[in-house]
Formats: structure tokens, C-alpha cells, sequence
């Protein structure tokens, strides 16, 4: 293995305008490369550390779908069941055409929650979900997913993709399946086994958690704000399953080593059974549904069960088909690949900068593997 390249190219994106960021890689449960650059505050004079925080927004999705495969594996959660069946709020979908509002005729399954082909939007601010706000600032999940379901979707479900707010739902019926707290069922089944101590849905080390800022494309700057801020922690006790977690990159990169690796840790603890992540990282998309997830410029892939999916090997640079993973809305980014055991999970704290995932991952990517293949 030589990973001189990805050495050297982890250096060079202060300079591409990130200010700062860190990789971890793992393969059969052994760190072989850890990388960081740049800086953690935003006067820019602290280096970046390992014991970092970051929120890492839609990576959260991935934590949410493994707990839902493994509700699915126990046959507590059914994948074609109606979400209706858990939420009743969800029994009587509507859609929206053109300037009218009629009721669906498909029914909404889990399935359309975890693979996108839902016709659910991202509108945090839609306004059954702020009439809710404004009756309980501080409504909790159960009852902003159930305001959500008031919003007309944008297709029949199961006939598209749209990149929306169904992990959110789906946290919701991980809740009522399991009868525990969303964050509780998270921490019993996965972050406790894997010995995660960062991983939450706020932040309870102020002093480890990195700053956060936003690309500014037109004026060519990058802008400091506050690294409190998730704007999709809609009250104090909502936990998005979509885009809710933060955590430091030594967790999440166990995490997604013991997916690597059949779902087990270095230590023996199984969290998901490997038929689970086989039907997890399965291509959901038809034609259609797959031009929409095309537009997402993620070559190579497909849309699974809440990851994405390694569906071409001539298409995108190397790596292995079957890799999945996900990224966030501030840049963080991880491949799970099973069937070399590797793993990796990158972050950073800069928002509306379309360059890390453009190029950044599947650079990331394709010199993981030159590496490890040197």
C-alpha cells in the first residue's frame, strides 16, 4: 500500500477553498490511513484535530436505514408494508397535479420511504410543518412527521426519485416499531455495541465541534457561521433521522468499518446481518426513478435503500460494484465496500459547495483504491 497520493491530496484542499477537513480508511478492522488539514475554528489559527465533531447531515441516513434493516431482519418492520400500517397519519396520501390536489393511488410503503421514491420534498419550510412549530416550538418527531404527511407528495409513490424528508418519516416508524425513542433505539443498537460515545443529535462538547461555513459562489468566498447551527433540527426535541447527527470521524469510521466487514466489529459485536446489508445496497430504481437520481452526477451509481450504490464498474473511476454510502449537505462523505473490507469516512464543515462532491469524493475514492492497490 502506498497512499502518498491521498496524502498529498488531503493537503492540497485547504488551497481548493476548504478550510478544513480529515479522512479516515479502514480495511478488516485496521486503520491504514488517517489524514487531516487545515483548520477547525473559523479565525482560521487552530489546526484541525482528530478528536473533531462535525455534523454530518445526510451521512445521518445511513445510521437511520441500518437501523431500519436491522428491524427488517428481526421481521418487526416490513418493507412493503403501507407506512399508514405504523403511522396513521400517513393512511390517506394526496398528490400533487399541476394546480390541483388529488388523492393518491398508490399506497406509501416503507420501501418509497428508504429509497426515495416517495414524492416527499426537503420544504422545512412548508406550512403544515411551521403550523405545527407554531403550536410546539419544541414539537418532537413523532408530531412533525405526522404534520409532514399533510403536504401533497409530488408523484404517486414508487413511479420517481426525489431526494427528501422520507429518512425523517422513517425515523418516526423505527420509533413506533420499536417502541423506544428514535435516538434511544440508535444508541442500544448501534452506538453502544460499536463503543460510538460522540455520535447525538446535539452537541455536548462545544469546545470538540468544528466550525462550519458556507461557499459563497458568487462573491468566490467562503463565509463563517454559526457551528451550532442544523437548520434541519427543526425544535429541541426533533431528531431528524434524515440529517440529525454529529459526531467525530473516528466513530462514524468504525461504524462504517463494521458494515465493511459484515456487519460485525473488531471485537465481535454484529449489528446488521450481511443478507440485510446485501438487500440494503440493492439498486431500487427503474428507468425513470434512475434518470432522476442521475441528475445527482453521482457516477456510476444508483439509489438503494437510503445509500447509494455501486451499480457500474466502467463508470466513474475505481472501486468495487456493491460499494455504497452516502454524503452531507456540509461535505462529509463514506464508502462501505464488502467485498474488500475497506471502509473510509471524510468530513468537512462547508456548506453549498458543490466542488466536494463533484470532485472531491470520487477523488477520495479513486485514490483510496490506487493506494491500496500500489
Amino acid at each position: 500500500m502506498d497512499f502518498s497520493k491521498l496524502s498529498a491530496y488531503v493537503d492540497s484542499l485547504p488551497g481548493l477553498r476548504v478550510p478544513g477537513c480529515t479522512l479516515a480508511v479502514y480495511r478488516d478492522h485496521e486503520l491504514i490511513f488517517r489524514c487531516s488539514a487545515g483548520h477547525r475554528d473559523a479565525a482560521g489559527e487552530a489546526p484541525v484535530r482528530l478528536d473533531d465533531t462535525y455534523w454530518i447531515y445526510s451521512c445521518s441516513k445511513v445510521f437511520t436505514t441500518c437501523a431500519a434493516m436491522e428491524l427488517a431482519g428481526e421481521e418487526k418492520l416490513f418493507l412493503d408494508a403501507p407506512v399508514g400500517e405504523y403511522l396513521p397519519a400517513y393512511r390517506r396520501m394526496t398528490v400533487r397535479e399541476g394546480d390541483t390536489v388529488r388523492t393518491a393511488k398508490n399506497t406509501l410503503t416503507v420501501r418509497h420511504l428508504m429509497s426515495m421514491q416517495n414524492g416527499m420534498g426537503y420544504d422545512l419550510e412548508s406550512p403544515s410543518i411551521q403550523a405545527a412549530l407554531k403550536k410546539d416550538p419544541e414539537a418532537d418527531t413523532r408530531t412533525l412527521v405526522d404534520a409532514m404527511a399533510r403536504e401533497p407528495l409530488s408523484f404517486e409513490p414508487g413511479t420517481d426519485f426525489l431526494y427528501g424528508l422520507g429518512h425523517d418519516v422513517l425515523a418516526a416508524v423505527i420509533e413506533e416499531v420499536s417502541g423506544q425513542k428514535f435516538s434511544d433505539y440508535l444508541k442500544k443498537h448501534i452506538f453502544e455495541p460499536l463503543g460510538l460515545e460522540t455520535v447525538g443529535f446535539a452537541i455536548r462538547q462545544p469546545e470538540r465541534q468544528s466550525a462550519q461555513y458556507f461557499w459563497h459562489p458568487e462573491k468566490e468566498r467562503v463565509i463563517p457561521f454559526s457551528k451550532e447551527e442544523n437548520h434541519f433540527r427543526l425544535s429541541p426535541r426533533y431528531e431528524s433521522g434524515g440529517a440529525g447527527l454529529l459526531c467525530d470521524v473516528q466513530d462514524y469510521a468504525l461504524f462504517a468499518d463494521a458494515l465493511a466487514c459484515g456487519g460485525e466489529s473488531a471485537d465481535g459485536k454484529q449489528i446488521l446481518k450481511k443478507e440485510m446489508i446485501q438487500l440494503w445496497r440493492a439498486n431500487q430504481l427503474g428507468p425513470r426513478a434512475r434518470a432522476s437520481f442521475d441528475g445527482w452526477n453521482r457516477k456510476g451509481y444508483s439509489y438503494a435503500l437510503g445509500v447509494r450504490t455501486r451499480v457500474d464498474g466502467e463508470t466513474g473511476g475505481p472501486g468495487s460494484l456493491g460499494e455504497f454510502g452516502w454524503d452531507g449537505a456540509a461535505g462529509a462523505w463514506t464508502m462501505i465496500d464488502p467485498a474488500l473490507h475497506l471502509s473510509a469516512f471524510y468530513a468537512m464543515h462547508l456548506h453549498n459547495f458543490n466542488y466536494g462532491w463533484d470532485v472531491i469524493h470520487p477523488t477520495l475514492r479513486s485514490l483510496i483504491y490506487e493506494g491500496l492497490n500500489a
